[in-house]
């Protein structure tokens, strides 16, 4: 089942090319949100077009990353979106 929004669906409500958010929350590690940056780098032109900032939760027992990405379509969302689904330790994406 795909858990992607649909190009329709973000076309409607994002302006492209512009900046999209992203939050994964995962398990945390030495190496998570590395991992995470590196799936989203693969998508993008490189490291300028990715903001990002890590929070851990109160057990410390997970890490919530929010990306902050310069994105040109609905297309490349979806893209960015399907990387970040098989990052090890991911336990939810929004």
């Amino acid at each position: 089942m795909d858990h992607r929004p649909s190009e329709d669906l973000l076309e409607s409500v994002h302006s492209f090319p512009g900046t999209y958010q992203i939050k994964v929350i995962g398990v945390r590690d030495e190496e998570f949100t590395a991992r995470v940056l590196a799936a989203v780098l693969e998508e993008l032109s490189g490291p300028s077009e990715i903001e990002h900032s890590v929070r851990e939760t109160p057990t410390g027992r997970h890490a919530a990353v929010t990306l902050d990405l310069t994105v040109q379509s609905a297309e490349q969302v979806r893209a960015i979106y399907a990387r970040l689904r098989v990052v090890e330790g991911l336990a939810m994406l929004l």
